[in-house]
């Protein structure tokens, strides 16, 4: 695990995939407290989360005026977030926006986009940009406007274009999950400062056949 940035307020580190984002045995709070050599009563707070399957850019909070203002800029969409992920196919546009009622089935544990408002859907929506095709698949990346569970997987799966590796929603191949936390950016809750964090997937499949257009990122 790399951390990014850390000061008294906040920690920006780079979650592994595979590993819980959450404050539970094993999860990152956990692991960062010991990297940053505080005891297991360490303030670690957890701001926003990743699906356990994807890592990437997170950012998280060492108070709790910290977590507080951080909490909020998520829930105002001030704190930005930005995925890479391979998809299966080639989407019909090159950019556009994607906007979907989604609804979770706890039994299930997935989440599916329906054709109408209720009482269990909630609306989503994100941008998305196709920066390269190659053998029948596309590299995008995307702009989160909401944060539904699942989000992503959930609106490219509906539409035919399930992400590389997910099974769960209707990927033919295998692999890990290709998708990526690129980029956050959030103003510091200490200073006010605006701060922008990314960073690129780890190498394999896959994102090395995209090579290329990942280092012009």
């Amino acid at each position: 695990m790399e951390l990014l940035y850390t000061d008294s307020r906040i920690v920006v580190c780079i979650k592994p995939a595979g590993v819980l984002s959450t404050d539970e045995p094993g999860g990152m709070p956990e692991l960062l407290r010991r990297m940053l050599g505080e005891g297991k009563d360490g303030c670690v707070r957890v701001v926003h989360r990743l699906d356990r399957p994807v890592g990437g850019v997170m950012v998280y909070a060492r108070s709790r005026m910290a977590d507080s203002l951080l909490s909020g800029q998520v829930q105002r969409r001030e704190l930005e977030k930005e995925y890479l992920a391979v998809v299966e196919g080639r989407l019909p546009e090159k950019a556009g926006l994607l906007e979907d009622w989604l609804q979770r089935d706890r039994r299930t544990r997935t989440t599916a986009a329906v054709s109408r408002p209720g009482p269990e859907a909630r609306p989503a929506a994100l941008r998305y940009e196709t920066l390269a095709e190659e053998t029948g698949r596309s590299l995008v990346r995307i702009r989160l406007l909401t944060g539904r569970t699942h989000q992503i997987r959930a609106q490219f799966s509906s539409r035919g274009y399930p992400l590389c590796g997910d099974r769960k929603y209707g990927a033919k191949t295998g692999g890990d999950i290709a998708l990526w936390s690129y980029r956050i950016a959030f103003t510091h809750p200490q200073t006010g400062e605006r701060m922008a964090f990314s960073a690129l997937p780890p190498d394999g499949a896959p994102w090395n056949d995209f090579s290329e257009q990942l280092h012009r990122l």
